[in-house]
């Protein structure tokens, strides 16, 4: 293997892969990054058996070949050569020479044969869709998967394909979110895919928003690519919960708020709230939404916000955290709760959001102490 690269493309190769290489494992050759020297330049690929990530980057190429380095070296080593062209050289011993300007490096490697395979997924009888609905969903839905283990088929995000729409739903039990995006998918029967939102994030930040990405599955595998990166993942298997059960249809209490008004009363009332529950107290009559908090061993905080109410009195209890959280990928200004009763799910959604996409957020009450 003999090729020429600049160090900025070497660069954007190796950063698009790392992501994937595991930080720790039991088998060495996950710790490695396969370089492959081809006639279009130099396919880089890491995987943790879970995820795989492959991306093509530009190269002059004099000879064919592959090899598996070190991923952790082989990118600090990259990050700090000047700006200039690197040469890499493998040898028959499994030795590789990097080249850039006056320094020079000699990196061990292990076979291209001990690289895991990535799985088999056909895309020709796939999905195709644009990166930029695609990264909307993921950007606004997969911050509410659960990451405890007791339930493992809600660490991942539902997905559902339809010829007139893609949705993507998300929740732990104490939270949801919920975005429908209307599209015109390119072939492809209807699914429904339970996809881990760590690969998810890896789809989002390596396909660029302007290209359209082909989607396909195997039984328990999902693949996505576009001209010149890979993505494949594991699906989590398993029936999603019916999430349409808990969404309220009969919410009669409506409170229009500014985002960034609430969302700065939030956090001066969660420093004094419990550390364990984040609880406070949110109170809604006429035009105004009081907040509390009431903790036994720290103290208490009220604050008075600005809304539009409509709806009888209401005091209800939330945990801080997960309202900041919802807050903070509401993309609008303003934001609308529902209401039902004390006990009762309440939703949030945008006001004024001038996009195609639907999104609704939910939140889960917490009990109050008098």
């Amino acid at each position: 293997m003999k090729l020429t690269i600049t160090r900025e493309q070497l660069q954007e190769g190796l950063v698009a892969v790392a992501a994937s290489v595991p930080a720790k494992t039991t088998l060495p050759i996950l710790s490695n990054i396969l370089l492959e020297a081809t006639k279009d330049g130099i396919r880089l690929s890491g995987t943790d058996l879970d995820i795989a990530v492959s991306t093509t980057v530009p190269a002059s190429v004099d000879q064919e070949g592959a090899i598996t380095l070190p991923a952790r070296k082989l990118v600090e080593i990259v990050r700090e050569l000047p700006s200039a062209a690197i040469r890499l050289t493998a040898s028959g011993e499994q030795r590789v020479t990097i080249e850039c300007g006056r320094s020079r490096f000699r990196l061990l490697g292990l076979p291209r044969e001990e690289f895991p395979a990535f799985p088999t997924v056909k895309f020709e009888n796939g999905w195709r869709t644009s990166s930029k609905d695609l990264q909307k969903l993921i950007a606004h839905v997969a911050f509410a998967a659960s990451t405890e283990e007791s339930r493992p088929i809600l660490n991942g995000v539902l997905w559902e394909l339809r010829p007139e729409r893609m949705r993507m739903v998300a929740t732990n039990g104490h939270r949801l979110a919920r975005m429908d995006v209307p599209v015109s998918t390119a072939g492809g029967a209807q699914a429904d895919l339970i996809v881990p939102p760590k690969a998810l994030e890896q789809i989002r930040r390596l396909f660029r928003s302007e290209e359209d990405v082909e989607i396909a599955r195997s039984e328990n595998h999902l693949g996505f690519r576009s001209s010149s990166t890979q993505v494949f993942t594991r699906l989590i298997e398993g029936p999603y919960p019916n999430y349409e059960q808990v969404i309220p249809r009969d919410n009669d209490k409506t409170a229009t708020a500014d985002k960034a008004a609430l969302t700065s009363a939030l956090r001066r009332m969660s420093i004094v709230a419990s550390d364990q529950t984040h609880r406070i107290r949110m109170g809604f009559a006429g035009g105004s939404c009081k907040l509390s908090v009431q903790t036994p061993d720290l103290g208490e905080a009220q604050e008075e916000l600005t809304v539009t109410y409509d709806g009888e009195p209401l005091e209800i209890g939330f945990n801080a955290a997960y309202l900041l959280e919802i807050l903070k990928f509401i993309p609008s200004d303003e934001v609308r709760l529902t209401f039902k009763a004390p006990e009762r799910a309440a939703t949030c959604e945008p006001v004024g959001w001038n996009d195609p996409a639907s999104y609704l957020t939910l939140v889960m009450p917490l009990r109050l102490v008098d």
